[in-house]
């Protein structure tokens, strides 16, 4: 029977589709099939034998053998209900089902909204018809409607009340979704702001952990310079023990040689051993000076907002008339007309030690990398290390023993400013220049080489090494020569248009490159000097008073004046390439990769943006409006990778952020 109906039978090779078993024409089959086997075993004319129940069974057991429709049933054993009715599921019906779905922990935990606007009315607000195209094509159907539609309506007309009314209905729909865009584009901006300010709390979260790794660095940076100061000490002391063994090892004398007068035995014992032994407190009269360069670079100040206070220092009680310093949060030097010469730690804001040596007020310094050079009213040029302070503003960690007592630099900078301890720079003094009959207004060093511009009008060439004087440059014997040789008047000293006044120092400033030296002077002329033949090259004219500030660099000569401008030079052609004038004298400038910054009388900090070509100010100035008080004027600033240090008439020193 079940051969006889050719629908029943079940195909082993037919390919999983409309023919398999799992479909549903197969189960359907298999139900018949099923059913018809059951009601012949139940059925009132059944065969006594059951031959034909055998028959049935054998069939289903041979379907049942073949390895296509045991797969098909173990597949369907595994599957589940839910599984059978998503396999009948189109792919497209399949994903959308997918991206509705939302579980039921979503659905009970829904966020707050103060939004008067359903989410439906968002989405009917942003339908394109009311885009900018939208609108475009609207008016173009309508338009092209209204040409169609040119049958004249009466006023009176029902017809024409009715449009009029469509079209109110119509304006009042557009004006409520421009509403509801309104107010989805002020939650935007409101969402934006709460991103920022979630942001800004984060970067103030970065930035002081980036200042807690520059306090870490510093350290560590400060103690291997201490440790290899140690070792230098160590290795010196061991080759000095070297060469005493080596002369304490000396050939014996023969016998003739062993008879001595009393006048040798005095010698000799003038010349005992443990004489040539160091103690442990002598220290050598004179040192040659070591460079000493830093492994790292802060780079927190870059990360400020331009203009902002990063530290204030009173640092004198009178007018600063000199300051420097090494690299950002590092080592700052200022004297001022207290006659004081102090060194500082801008990382901690704290005084490291006193030098002490010139006899009067220090007009002009320079410190590079740990080496100071300081020019002093008493004619004298000292050079200091300043490596060699026994004053640890850090906290050493190496080798101590005490870990309770912190360093000065970890105390709070709004205290009460704490003393050095005394004896803190004892040595640091190298060695005294001296050659200038007359006070020193102006010094430059690099490497070895180092000019000094004094008010008895000469420039002096020292050698570093050997600490004397290798040339002297006599001003206004060069400016004859140049009168005489060129015949033009261009190179010879003159007069300025403005009156001299007492703060006009004779040498304003000077630079020196290996043979190449800038120098301005009182008359507003800047010469190029060449120190191997000791002539004046180049004469740069242009300034009405006194010259004041300089700085090169390979290209350009920027230079600042008592006439209230600021010239850039280019070096490769001698002319102007720029100039810019305040409302008062320039009494300080310095300039670095970005900005030329300028102290023009005034309680601010004149910043030239050399990049975007524009002037902003930068101080105490700005913000001592705010607080009520009146700042002293800018005498001196000083620049290094956008990091600004300002000293005032009232002996107060900033650090800004530029």
């Amino acid at each position: 029977m079940a051969d006889s109906d050719p629908n029943n039978a079940i195909h082993d090779d037919a390919p999983v589709g409309e023919d398999s078993i799992l479909s549903s024409r197969g189960i359907e089959a298999f139900t018949r099939k099923v059913t018809t086997t059951a009601s012949h075993l139940v059925g009132p004319g059944v065969d006594p034998s059951g031959n034909h129940y055998h028959n049935a069974m054998a069939q289903v057991h041979k379907q049942l053998k073949k390895p296509g429709i045991q797969r098909g049933m173990f597949t369907m054993a595994r599957t589940t209900p839910t599984d059978l009715v998503r396999s009948k599921f189109s792919t497209a019906e399949i994903q959308s089902r997918a991206l509705s779905y939302l579980p039921d922990e979503m659905l009970q935990h829904l966020p707050e909204n103060d939004n008067a606007y359903s989410l439906f009315q968002g989405f009917q607000a942003s339908f394109p018809e009311l885009t900018h195209d939208g609108k475009k094509h609207r008016r173009r159907v309508s338009r092209g409607r209204k040409m169609l539609e040119e049958s004249p309506t009466a006023p009176d007309s029902p017809h024409h009340l009715h449009k009029l009314k469509k079209e109110r209905s119509s304006l009042m729909h557009e004006l409520e979704m421009l509403g509801i865009r309104k107010n989805m584009a002020s939650s935007e901006i409101r969402e934006i702001d709460n991103k920022i300010a979630n942001l800004a709390g984060m970067r103030r979260i970065i930035l002081e952990r980036l200042a807690g790794l520059e306090q870490e660095e510093a350290l560590l940076e400060h103690d291997i310079v201490d440790m290899e100061g140690r070792i230098e000490d160590a290795q010196a002391l061991v080759d000095e023990a070297e060469s005493i063994a080596a002369a304490v090892d000396t050939p014996t004398k023969s016998d003739d040689d062993d008879l001595v007068t009393d006048q040798d035995a005095d010698e000799f014992m003038s010349k005992s051993i443990y004489e040539k032994l160091p103690s442990a407190s002598s220290t050598p009269s004179k040192r040659r000076h070591k460079t000493m360069k830093r492994k790292s670079m802060p780079i927190l100040h870059e990360h400020f907002e331009p203009g902002s206070l990063i530290r204030e220092i009173k640092a004198h009680a009178d007018n600063i008339t000199a300051v420097d310093f090494d690299v950002p949060f590092g080592t700052m030097v200022s004297a001022s007309l207290d006659d004081a010469v102090k060194v500082w730690d801008l990382n901690a804001g704290r005084c490291i030690g006193l030098l002490e040596g010139h006899t009067a007020s220090v007009r002009t310094l320079q410190v590079e990398d740990n080496i100071l050079a300081t020019g002093s009213m008493d004619a004298t040029i000292r050079l200091w290390d300043l490596s060699r302070a026994h004053y640890d503003p850090q906290g050493s960690q190496f080798g101590r023993d005490d870990e309770d007592d912190d360093g000065m630099a970890f105390e709070n900078p709004d205290d009460q400013p704490v003393d050095p301890p005394e004896g803190s720079m004892a040595d640091c003094p190298l060695f005294t220049l001296e050659s200038h009959v007359d006070e020193i207004t102006a010094l430059h060093f690099r490497g070895d080489v180092l000019v000094s511009g004094s008010a008895d009008k000469t420039l002096r060439q020292w050698d570093l090494v050997k600490g004397r004087c290798v040339q002297t440059l006599d001003v206004m014997w060069a400016a004859a020569q140049a009168s005489v040789s060129i015949g033009t008047g261009e190179g010879t000293w003159r007069q300025t248009n403005r009156p001299a006044t007492k703060s006009a120092d004779f040498v304003g400033a000077l630079q020196v490159f290996e043979s190449a030296l800038a120098c301005g002077t009182a008359d507003g002329m800047v010469r190029l000097w060449d120190l191997r033949s000791g002539q004046v090259h180049r004469s740069l004219v242009g300034h009405t008073g006194p010259v004041t500030c300089l700085q090169f660099d390979d290209v350009h000569l920027v230079t600042g004046s008592l006439d209230r401008s600021i010239r850039i030079w280019d070096l490769r052609t001698g002319s102007i390439f720029d100039a810019y004038a305040y409302d008062n004298p320039v009494t300080s400038m310095m300039f670095d990769s970005r900005r030329i910054v300028s102290a023009a009388g005034e309680d601010v900090v004149k910043v030239y943006d050399k990049m975007e070509s524009r002037q902003w100010d930068c101080g105490a100035g700005i913000t001592g409006t705010d607080t009520g008080r009146t700042p002293a004027i800018v005498e001196r600033v000083r620049i290094k990778d956008g990091y600004l240090i300002e000293g005032r008439r009232d002996g107060i020193i900033g650090a800004w952020a530029c």
